[in-house]
This record gives structure tokens, C-alpha cells and sequence, in this order.
């Protein structure tokens, strides 16, 4: 296919997402097509104050398809989509929390009529959008209301260097409940919810990746994955005849296994994806290997939606310009030119 066509949604103006944004689309613009969408005089001016090399230009609809069909790539289109408030770098105003919402409404709706070929986000800030009256989890809750997806997968992943040998891995990890309290997880999870999450995995490995026959190793819920009832029986009752289930219909799945000694390179090495049973049981593992270069990527959607692995970082942007880290956006945009790519493919092969 020809560069893939990514819209970058901007993220809380406060943080870094900004300037992450403006950085990682002037880094990939080679490999991409990169729409900004966010506040376009706000972008001008940090873009200015940043690199004199990174241009932008303000794009509609009709300028976008004229943009794209001359591979314009000596500056970076944005679609304006204007702030409410001024900005003031790591002060956090609820005025501009449906003004963010926006940003992911017009991405969303662009890869949903396939004006875009992915969509990756910078982060937003939660609280701002709930103290500006939105109740609003997360992006990976919110992209699938809005697509009217019954069930998500929120997956981060990472190039690991090999601790043998040369080279890397990419260690995958999703995820059977995203941000739920933890005395509720137990009751979050159930033989039905973990058939539909593996198939989700499974189903986007292969269409999204290009992973002929994918692997995927499951956690248990309990410490040594419940060591035989001794330590709780949801691995009994739950996790072991789900697994049962779907290795009846075909796909490569195993485990349950203890959390605390499955990520190891004996395992992941001949593995494609990890599924942890709650959040804070596998994204730490993740996180420490690959912080500033993971990307969070969301499954099961009717669209591509990739993520950096962090949040807002406030504090580094109230110190100025030039202290974020953009290698993760970096990192988000690859992965998301990289699915498309394999979408694409398997869209000419099905005829569609």
C-alpha cells in the first residue's frame, strides 16, 4: 500500500501530548502520512518554538484527500479542531476537556469512513474530562462506546532485547480486565468473557499482525495460579475449562500459569501474546521492560488504535520544551503503519 494515512489525536494540551505528537509525525513522516488533530494555533506555537524544520498546515476534509493524493509530505496537515481556554503548560483546565473529546470524535469518525488507515493517541488526562461533567474511563472504554464495539482488548507491547542470543522479542501482554478495582476482578471474570477475549486476541493477531497461527499463554488469577485450590479455584472453575473450550476450536492456547514465573524468556520466546488476568499482573512486567518505547494497542475494534505506553506528564511539561520523551509515540506510529499495512493486504486478498 502507499503511506498509510494516521491521524495523531493530540492528547491533554497541558501534558506532552502535544509536543510527543508534533515530534513523532515530523520523525515518521517518511513512513506515514500524519494528521494532527488538535488546536491548530497552539500546535503553530510550540512547533515554533521547537524545530524550525517541523511545518504545518491546517487541513478540512477537501484539503485532507487533495493533501493525500499529492503526497505532500513537506509539512504536517492538521485538522483544527480549536481549545477553549488558553493553555498553560502542566495547569490542567476542565474548559478544554470536551474540546480533547473532540479530538478522538473526528479520528474516530475519519478511520471509521476510512479517511484514516489507524488512529494513535496521545494521552489524556482522565480527571479533566470527568471535572468538566464527561464521565470518561479511558480511551480504550471510550473508542469502544463509540464504535459500538461489545467487547475490547486493551494489549501493550514492546521489542525485549533476548537475554540469549542476539536480537529481540516483542513481548506482547493483554489484558482480560483493564481499570477495574481489584477486589472486583474476580467477579469480572468468567468462562464466557475469557472465550471472547482469546478469540479476540487470536483473530487480531492473525488479521492485524499477519501471525499465521498465533500463540498465546494465559495467567492464572491466584499466586502460583491458585496451586490447586489451595490458594482460590477460579483457575479450577474458570480459567482451565475456558482454555479447554478454545483449545477444542483450534487455537493455540495454554495455562494457566503462575504470573510470577511465566515471564520468562523460556516461555515468551515461543509465545505471541500473554494474557494476564487484571491489569496490574502483567503491565508492570511490560512497563519496566519497555517504558518509553511500549505501545498500548486496543483489539477487537472495527478500527486500528495504537497508544503511547504513558501518561500526561504533567510535570515535565511545566518544565519546557524539549524534556519529553517521544519514542513511544515513535514507537505507536510504526506499529499502527505496520497493522495497516496487514489490514490492507487482507482486504485485497478477501476482495474488499
Amino acid at each position: 500500500m502507499s503511506k498509510p494515512v494516521i491521524a495523531i489525536t493530540t492528547g491533554e494540551p497541558a501534558g506532552i501530548g502535544p509536543e510527543i505528537s508534533l515530534r513523532g509525525a515530523h520523525c515518521c513522516r517518511d513512513i506515514v502520512f500524519p494528521v494532527l488533530i488538535g488546536d491548530y494555533a497552539w500546535l503553530k506555537q510550540l512547533a515554533g518554538k521547537m524545530d524550525s524544520g517541523i511545518k504545518l498546515q491546517k487541513l478540512d476534509s477537501a484539503r485532507l484527500h487533495e493533501a493525500i493524493e499529492k503526497k505532500e509530505t513537506a509539512s504536517i496537515g492538521v485538522i483544527d479542531s480549536p481549545l477553549q481556554a488558553p493553555v498553560i503548560a502542566g495547569q490542567l483546565d476542565p474548559r478544554n476537556g470536551q474540546s480533547v473529546l473532540a479530538f478522538m470524535d473526528i479520528a474516530i469518525a475519519g478511520a471509521m469512513n476510512r479517511q484514516f488507515d489507524a488512529v494513535v493517541t496521545a494521552p489524556v488526562q482522565k480527571s479533566t474530562l470527568n471535572d468538566a461533567g464527561i464521565a470518561f474511563t479511558g480511551h480504550t472504554e471510550y473508542f469502544a462506546e463509540k464504535t459500538e464495539t461489545k467487547r475490547v482488548v486493551m494489549m501493550l507491547a514492546g521489542s525485549v532485547r533476548k537475554l540469549a542470543g542476539d536480537g529481540h522479542v516483542m513481548l506482547r501482554v493483554a489484558l482480560a480486565t483493564t481499570h477495574l478495582p481489584l477486589k472486583n476482578v474476580h467477579k469480572a471474570i468468567s468462562i464466557d468473557c475469557l472465550l471472547e477475549t482469546v478469540s479476540i486476541i487470536n483473530r487480531d493477531l492473525k488479521n492485524r499482525f499477519g501471525i499465521v497461527s498465533p500463540r498465546i499463554l494465559v495467567t492464572g488469577l491466584n499466586p502460583h495460579a491458585g496451586e490447586n485450590g489451595y490458594l482460590g479455584d477460579e483457575e479450577i472453575r474458570i480459567i482451565t475449562p475456558a482454555i479447554r473450550q478454545m483449545q477444542e476450536t483450534g487455537i493455540r492456547v495454554s495455562g494457566p500459569f503462575p504470573a510470577d514465573t511465566l515471564f520468562q524468556p523460556r516461555y515468551l520466546e515461543h509465545a505471541d501474546c500473554v494474557l494476564a488476568m487484571y491489569h496490574d499482573q502483567g503491565l508492570p512486567v511490560l512497563k519496566y521492560a519497555t517504558f518509553g518505547h511500549g505501545v498500548n494497542i486496543t483489539l477487537g475494534l472495527p478500527l486500528i488504535r495504537t497508544s503511547v505506553d504513558h501518561g500526561t506528564a504533567l510535570d515535565i511539561a511545566s518544565r519546557g520544551l524539549g524534556m519529553a520523551n517521544h519514542g513511544s509515540m515513535v514507537e505507536a506510529i510504526h506499529i499502527a503503519a505496520e497493522m495497516a499495512a496487514v489490514s490492507s493486504q487482507n482486504r485485497r486478498q478477501n476482495g474488499k
